[in-house]
């Protein structure tokens, strides 16, 4: 099923710096990265958008209620957002809050040990929160930025799950409170980057963690896929898998990487590795009919970006339709595969066996399962056919 595109600012107002390299293109402000959005929507390309806080507006800690004062640059600027936005009808879907971009929050937002820190990082979510509201935006994503360590010995254990399990808690408190747009919050892992590790680093650490919350019945998790579950070897399919079981996955964030690396955060299908395990990715939201939405997370190839004027803008559009055409490319391939009726037998033939003794495993019956006759050697010398539903799903994969 052909499913809806989210592209958010940080990805469009990205100048792909690293570690090692500044800015390669030239910034770009958010009403230009909005005129940006607003074309793509208007070629049909994206349905939604999305955005950190600071992508739009500049964080003030000295006025933590600005978005609410018309004099303010926060007020002008989200308003003069949405009406650009209004006018071509793209749909704010979610906002997150930047817990790692100012200097303060080097030891962590809401894991910080100093409670006036924790404090400040409250104060902006739920600013955030209200922005949210603003654009009537679904869903808030806490991304765990920096709330991790390098130091194992310089962490508060006692209480470090319980300062996020607080955070979180709160924001789901004050959606509530103030009746806002939210109806959904969600958690984004991730292994290390920017910190040495991370509290909360795959799907499964998220989910765990939900299963404390006041309220797990508004929290799920959206991971980056391929890139932040790949960064340790995980896999991806399993990610999602997981968490579309656990009912825990509204929308899902992708782009590629090179298993075992940093955060490559390449475009789409881009790069050396990840095709195959993209496409198996969304081959199983379909055959599970996952109905959320893909929302992008990725940024413009630092060889690819360029300084100028002129660049900033072009290559950023290039960018949008790079991603979409990729994605489309993968999602057509992913519906083939997923109708495919001989690659459906085969799949069949191997894991759908009919036994008597299955009904009494759903049933927990335990005097059933003791007293059920298995044919042991029959099942030991029967060959398992994996290898052969891989090769038939490569062949498929290659147009043969």
């Amino acid at each position: 099923m052909k499913k809806q595109l989210s592209m958010p600012f940080w990805c469009i107002r990205s100048t792909v710096g690293d570690p090692f390299g500044g800015p390669v293109m030239d910034s770009i402000s958010a009403l230009e990265a909005c005129d940006i959005l607003c074309d793509a929507k208007k070629e049909g390309l994206i349905d939604f958008t999305a955005t950190h806080d600071d992508d739009i507006v500049a964080w003030d800690p000295m006025n933590p209620m600005d978005d609410q004062d018309p004099s303010s640059d926060c007020y002008k600027t989200i308003h003069a957002l949405k009406d650009k936005m209004d006018k071509v009808g793209l749909k704010m879907k979610m906002v997150t809050c930047s817990l790692h971009g100012d200097k303060l929050f080097r030891n962590g937002g809401l894991t910080n040990p100093d409670p006036e820190i924790r404090a400040l990082a409250a104060q902006k979510v739920m600013r955030t929160l209200r922005i949210g509201n603003f654009f009537g935006a679904e869903f808030f994503t806490y991304w765990v930025a920096r709330d991790g360590y390098e130091c194992q010995f310089a962490v508060d254990w006692v209480n470090a799950y319980k300062y996020i399990e607080q955070g979180l808690n709160l924001a789901t408190r004050y959606i509530k409170e103030n009746k806002l747009s939210i109806k959904y919050c969600t958690i984004e892992p991730k292994p290390n980057e920017p910190r040495g590790e991370m509290f909360l680093a795959t799907t499964g650490h998220a989910l765990g963690l939900i299963s404390r919350l006041e309220d797990p019945s508004m929290w799920g998790v959206n991971p980056e896929l391929l890139q932040h579950e790949g960064m340790t070897n995980l896999s991806a399919t399993n990610a999602a898998g997981m968490a579309i079981n656990a009912g825990k996955l509204p929308f899902l964030h992708v782009g590629n990487q090179k298993a075992g690396q940093f955060d490559n955060d390449s475009p789409l299908l881009t790069g050396m590795d990840g095709l195959k395990e993209m496409i198996s990715v969304f081959w199983m939201l379909e055959i599970l009919d996952w109905k959320g939405h893909i929302e992008f997370d990725n940024h413009v190839l630092r060889s690819d970006a360029a300084p100028g004027k002129e660049n900033a803008i072009k290559i950023r559009k290039d960018f949008i339709r790079h991603n979409v055409t990729s994605y489309r490319m993968a999602e057509k391939k992913a519906e083939e595969l997923a109708a495919n009726k001989n690659l459906n037998d085969l799949r069949a033939a191997v894991l759908a066996k009919k036994s008597p003794v299955e009904k009494a495993l759903e049933s927990y019956d335990l005097k059933a399962l003791q007293a059920a006759k298995i044919d042991y050697t029959k099942l030991n010398e029967t060959p398992v056919s994996n290898a052969a539903i891989d090769y038939a799903f490569n062949k498929a994969l290659l147009g043969m």
